[in-house]
Order: C-alpha cells, then sequence, then structure tokens
C-alpha cells in the first residue's frame, strides 16, 4: 500500500512539473482578458450622486440621473454587438437600463447617455422603456434611499449584430432573455449606492 501511495504522489509531481507556468498563465489571461471600467467609480465602489436617480422627489440638484461613463476592452474577436444590463442586486435583480445594438466597434459609453429609444451615442444603439419609479427610456440611476444597495453592470459580447426581435415597446425581461441567448462573453463591474 505505502509503495502505491509513494508512485501515485510522484506521478501527480511530475504531472503537476510538467506544466508550464507559461501555460497557466495564458489560460488565466485569456479567462480575465474582457474588462470593464467607468472613471466615474471603481469596482465595488460608490456610485457619485450625479448618476442617482431624480424620481424619489428629493429636491438634491447632484442627483441628476446620468448613466455613467464605461469602457471595455479584450472581448472575444468573435463579437458582433454589445449590450449593457444593469441591476440593483439587493432589490430582486431589479433591472435598471438596458442598451444594445452597440457596435462591435465601439470600446465604451460617454456619460449621460440620452434618454431615448435611440440615443444620439453611441451610433445604432437601443435602450429598453423603464417602467418603474420613473417611465423613461434608458437609463434609471440607484434608487435606494434608505439602504446601500449593490449595482451590477454588465457587458454582453453578442454573436449578432442586431437583435431583431426587439423593438421599442419589448420589456426589459424579453431584452435581458434575447442578450442571454445570444451572449458569448461577458465583464461586469459592481458599485454601491
Amino acid at each position: 500500500m505505502r509503495s502505491a501511495r509513494i508512485a501515485l504522489c510522484a506521478l501527480l509531481i511530475s504531472g503537476a512539473v510538467g506544466l508550464s507556468p507559461a501555460t497557466a498563465s495564458s489560460t488565466s489571461a485569456t479567462r480575465s482578458a474582457f474588462a470593464l471600467s467607468s472613471t466615474a467609480f471603481a469596482d465595488g465602489g460608490v456610485i457619485p450622486k450625479v448618476h442617482e436617480c431624480t424620481s424619489g422627489g428629493g429636491s438634491d440638484p447632484g442627483k441628476r440621473n446620468e448613466s455613467p461613463p464605461l469602457t471595455w476592452s479584450g472581448a472575444p474577436s468573435t463579437a458582433k454587438s454589445y449590450a449593457i444590463v444593469m441591476r440593483d442586486l439587493d432589490n430582486s435583480n431589479l433591472i435598471h437600463w438596458i442598451i444594445y445594438d452597440i457596435a462591435a466597434s465601439t470600446t465604451s459609453l460617454p456619460q449621460n447617455v440620452d434618454h431615448a429609444y435611440r440615443p444620439s451615442a453611441p451610433a445604432g444603439a437601443r435602450q429598453v422603456y423603464y417602467r418603474g419609479s420613473a417611465s423613461l427610456y434608458g437609463y434609471q440611476g440607484p434608487c435606494s434611499p434608505s439602504t446601500v444597495n449593490t449595482y451590477e453592470f454588465v457587458v454582453h459580447a453578442l454573436n449578432e449584430a442586431s437583435l431583431t426581435r426587439l423593438n421599442s415597446s419589448s420589456s426589459t425581461r424579453a431584452a435581458a432573455r434575447e442578450i442571454d441567448a445570444a451572449t458569448i462573453g461577458s465583464t461586469r463591474i459592481t458599485g454601491k449606492s
């Protein structure tokens, strides 16, 4: 029994030695290459007030309901377009924002994307109508005045150039299903507000 254990240990050690560090790190790099960031807040950090909602009836002029700037890199080379989904993770994953049909050549969104079905930037993109504490197309910022909630921004790389089954009356749930079905890779950041 002892000799069998020694042989097994020797086999495991020789197998581990056979793995090159370059192979291990390139596999890890491939998995973590797709990355998302914002100049407005660090991953896991506090989302500034300018990105909070204005629908709560408050009079704080700092709450302007502007979408944050987002930048991504390292997406799968086969991506034909992008979509972004923002959720409140502490409120039953409530969807606050969906923008899709973002061209594959695009790698960032500016701050304050228009509240329109077809915003002026990025060209060709479309947004889902938010039905909740506000009624508008596009971004609805954090609205949690009595709690600190975590909001997740996910960039989805899609295998379709356009989600043609969606239109100006599509619900957030329908849009999320279409995006999930077409996703070939994704990256995320979170912020607290």
